[in-house]
């Protein structure tokens, strides 16, 4: 199989993606050209995307923003709910330091983020 040589040919495949969706449903025949058409250029546009738009890994510091965002925490909430000082939340957000082990999973367990992104792998 070929693959997508540039942003033209990408637009057009996405194009026709969109054409097929409304053809094809969980009941139409595995054998059906619409449904063969649309796997194919699925798989096409999902290796282009990879490629060229690749989804990176969140950082701690924004998946820890973003759940501060979620639970209506501020700063001194967190650092209350962490139980460490205020300044240490800063330098954790702003990447000055990282957290020990033991609020790394203080961090993973309260906030209720995953431990890989807490940790970093």
């Amino acid at each position: 199989m070929t693959k997508i040589q540039n942003e033209t040919a990408y637009k057009a495949a996405m194009e026709r993606i969109e054409e097929l969706i409304p053809l094809v449903d969980d009941s139409t025949p595995l054998d059906d050209k619409n449904l063969i058409e649309l796997d194919l250029l699925s798989a096409l546009v999902a290796d282009y995307e990879e490629e060229h738009y690749p989804i990176k890994s969140p950082t701690l510091v924004d998946t820890i923003k973003l759940r501060m965002y979620e639970m209506g925490l501020n700063q001194a909430k967190l650092s209350e709910l962490l139980g460490i000082s205020p300044s240490r939340i800063s330098d954790y957000l702003t990447g000055r330091s990282e957290p020990t082990l033991k609020i790394a999973r203080d961090i993973s367990k309260k906030l209720n983020i995953d431990a890989s992104i807490v940790l970093g792998v």
